[in-house]
């Protein structure tokens, strides 16, 4: 069965039951500086699943794109993907358990005729915050699932939130226990090295999860505690790469039409398994985030594409790969499997591949020059392994590689001792991120927000219609506006474009918004420039008569609240996108 049939089967199945299909979101989530990427279905739905009414309904479904940097270590196996598409289906206070579970058993035993002896579920043994889940257990048997195949595991495997168990989860953020559902494949004998016995969510390959079914139905406290929340809301996600292998009894993703493409394009099918699923993996991953408006560079998203592409560059010399402009020819294949669901894809192929290549090179001459380091080390030590890992991107695998060549062992501890510190000061960082985010809808965000309409307005009134918001960041502190422009701004731009930001927020313009169908708010004037992310409902948020646009995100009432704005620094970004910083103070 190939992945397109099994992604329109699951849009139409929750279609028929009343659901509205949702535009995927883009990799880079807009407006939201609490994360880097959109790593679920339901992380742009963190509003809605709070209480905040979605504007299409309560019953929702889609395929959206994802990345998870966290997982970039753990590629080479046969499931792990950094980049993947999750289908998922929401009840915004609407139905829950009954319903889910049961749908989901006939979605995967009807329509993807997965054989119900091979599927396994699990479900939250409890623990002092929340019971065990009996209610799904009992609707599991209630559809034909034997007891034996029915498992309880802890907060560690079925408690789902985006930052994991209810010990790691900030304030305000939802969360639930969740059931599981494992497809297993016979195929596969049991590696000892993961425990005696092999049970659903063991390690060893033999089991895979497919489907997963969020309850989620509490909030996080300022004191640690959990609350309910006013609706018992349902998040479900299962991965389309991990659907593709069991609905073709294949327990490698990287054999399904997902990624045969790619791995024929490396010329080789034989060799280093491992080194192929990561270059397969890591090109299709930094592809797609260049379709969606990501650049290598040193600092957030740019930083964890460069270091996807040098990854790549780095398993693919050790495949025979030394020709370094070739790693754009990967992008024809991504783009032809993503031709229907992500047409983006193939339009920009041209403009992806200059990308690639250009990185592809500068970094193949820092790869061999790190080659040349290693080489001259009399030592290969812990810290020296590091200091590869870190300035030139070499994995561990590789300087152990390097070291065992050489008759020498590397103190592994010491290694991982660097690399501790490294993640300690990253989580520093991350953290700095979160605090402020829009999530949270707090004042200062809200206003800044509101301040980035004004900006985009004064930015098209004063240089022209070709002006295009290529994206945006806001903090408490300040906000960042990228758009489209050919040319560096000059001092007289930039004084007209904040005189004219701040000739609005004078006039206190009125700040609305009305729901609208797509097609009649595009015939209407509203700005659009994220396209295949608008549903056929949208919001259309007005500023007067200043500015008109699709926009989900907060807003003050009235623009007289903003204060003074200020523009504090203008720069490109390259290939004619320029970024703007700007701050408000509280009085004109």
């Amino acid at each position: 069965m190939k992945s397109t049939d099994i992604r329109r089967k699951f849009i139409e199945f929750y279609t028929a039951r009343g659901h509205v299909e949702i535009p995927s979101e883009s990799l880079v989530p807009e407006n939201d500086p609490t994360t880097l990427f959109t790593s679920s279905g339901m992380q742009p739905l963190v509003p809605y699943l709070l209480g905040q009414p979605h504007p299409l309904g309560k019953r929702l479904v889609n395929s959206q794109k994802a990345f998870r940097a966290q997982d970039i270590e753990e590629v080479g196996n046969n499931r792990h993907t950094t980049f993947f598409e999750m289908l998922g289906n929401w009840s915004l206070g609407d139905y829950f358990k009954k319903e889910q579970l049961s749908w989901i058993w006939e979605f995967l035993t009807k329509e993807l005729m997965l054989l119900k002896e091979r599927l396994y579920v699990s479900v939250f043994e409890g623990d002092k915050d929340v019971p065990r889940d009996e209610e799904s257990a009992n609707i599991w048997k209630k559809l034909g699932v034997p007891e034996e195949k029915i498992f309880y595991y802890d907060v560690t495997k079925n408690w789902w939130s985006r930052a994991g168990e209810p010990g790691k989860m900030p304030a305000g953020e939802p969360g639930g226990p969740d059931s599981e559902v494992f497809y297993e494949f016979t195929q596969v004998q049991h590696d000892p090295r993961f425990g005696k016995q092999c049970h659903p969510n063991c390690e060893c390959g033999r089991f895979m999860e497919i489907a997963n079914s969020v309850f989620m139905q509490y909030r996080k406290l300022e004191d640690g505690s959990l609350e309910e929340l006013p609706n018992k809301n349902v998040d479900f996600g299962g991965g389309l790469e991990r659907m593709t292998a069991a609905a073709n009894n294949n327990p490698d993703v990287f054999q399904t039409d997902l990624f045969i493409p790619i791995v024929k394009a490396l010329g080789t099918q034989k060799g280093d398994v491992r080194a192929i699923r990561i270059v397969a993996d890591h090109m299709k991953a930094a592809i797609m985030m260049i379709a969606d408006g990501v650049l290598p560079s040193n600092k957030l998203q740019g930083y964890v594409l460069r270091r996807l592409i040098r990854r790549a560059l780095l398993y693919g010399n050790k495949l025979g790969m030394n020709k370094w402009d070739e790693f754009g020819q990967f992008v024809v294949p991504v783009a032809q499997i993503y031709s229907d669901s992500y047409p983006a894809v193939m339009h920009k192929a041209e403009e992806i591949k200059l990308i690639i290549v250009e990185e592809s090179l500068r970094f193949g001459r820092t790869l061999e020059r790190g080659l040349k380091e290693a080489e001259k080390s009399k030592t290969i030590d812990g810290k020296t392994a590091f200091f590869l890992y870190e300035s030139y991107g070499f994995p561990w695998e590789m300087t152990e590689e390097i070291a065992r060549e050489r008759g020498r062992q590397i103190n592994r501890a010491e290694f991982e001792d660097e690399y501790r510190k490294h993640q300690e000061s990253s989580r520093t960082a991350a953290a700095g991120l979160f605090k402020g985010g829009l999530a949270d809808h707090s004042e200062e965000v809200t206003k800044l927000h509101t301040a980035t309409h004004l900006l985009h307005q004064a930015l098209r009134t004063i240089l022209g219609s070709h002006v295009s918001q290529k994206g945006s960041n806001i903090t408490a502190e300040r906000l960042r506006f990228d758009f489209s422009h050919p040319a560096k701004l000059t001092d007289a731009e930039l004084k007209k474009i904040s005189d004219l930001v701040n000739e609005k927020i004078q006039e206190n313009l009125p700040v609305s918004f009305a729901v609208m169908d797509k097609d009649e708010a595009l015939k209407s004037g509203a700005m659009a420039f994220f396209g295949e992310r608008y549903g056929d409902k949208v919001k259309v948020y007005r500023i007067g008569d200043f500015s008109k646009e699709i926009c989900g995100g907060p807003h003050v009432d009235k623009t007289g609240v903003l204060g003074s704005f200020k523009i504090t620094k203008e720069e490109s970004l390259g290939a004619g996108t320029r970024r703007i910083y700007a701050t408000l103070s509280s009085s004109l």
